[in-house]
């Protein structure tokens, strides 16, 4: 059952977003890099497809080869896995992703009233590349990783909320996993409905981006 409330929420003071199927869509260019780093390897038996990425998303990146690559050793495991990494950077710089539709827009008037983070289960250096690339360093005061900190989604959380002393803060997810992070960090959830997850219990929901302005 929902737990949707439809009234505005009140006295924030920080708004903390997940990142894939949140702010941006970047399947396509993940499957693209991805795929390009295992041409380079004979043992590898298939592809990633592109439903595969999309029922990856907000896993761990060490669980997510693990998984798919379960048929090789360990320390395969582990060189591919830095291979592909280093690629879907690489590539995220020079190409980006899809952002939803309005999203500047919202992060513009949001943080002129709100501080704004990004919390993400991603690896090392993905944020800073999604954040360089649209030139969206003006609008947050903070980000953090488990491919950084090896910390679950919950303590990233934390970790942002006490560094930067934020008093009321609120996380914008689209998985179930965003939701169970954001209880276990103490912190209220909205559900990006349009995003890869369904998520059927949360504290407030949008269906597009561009209706957080009228729900903070």
């Amino acid at each position: 059952m929902s737990l949707y409330k439809t009234k505005k929420v009140e006295n924030l003071d920080s708004i903390i977003f997940d990142l894939d199927g949140t702010l941006w869509d970047s399947t396509k260019e993940i499957l693209k890099s991805w795929n390009e780093a295992l041409d380079k390897y004979d043992e590898v038996t298939r592809k990633f497809t592109i439903e595969d990425i999309e029922g990856f998303m907000g896993t761990p990146i060490d669980k997510i080869f693990k998984s798919f690559l379960s048929y090789l050793d360990e320390d395969k495991i582990r060189e591919i896995e830095r291979k592909c990494n280093i690629n879907e950077i690489e590539y995220i710089e020079a190409h980006g992703g899809n952002l939803y539709p309005g999203l500047e827009n919202v992060l513009n008037e949001l943080s002129a009233k709100y501080k704004l983070a990004i919390v993400s289960n991603c690896q090392d250096g993905y944020i800073e590349a999604f954040i360089k690339y649209n030139g969206f360093e003006r609008y947050f005061t903070d980000f953090e990783y488990i491919g950084r900190t090896g910390l679950p989604k919950s303590e990233n959380i934390k970790l942002v909320i006490e560094r930067n002393n934020f008093k009321n803060s609120i996380y914008l997810g689209d998985t179930e996993g965003d939701r169970k992070a954001a209880r276990l960090s103490g912190i209220s959830f909205i559900y990006a409905k349009y995003g890869f997850g369904q998520v059927n219990e949360y504290d407030y929901k949008i269906d597009r981006i561009e209706e957080l302005l009228e729900l903070v």
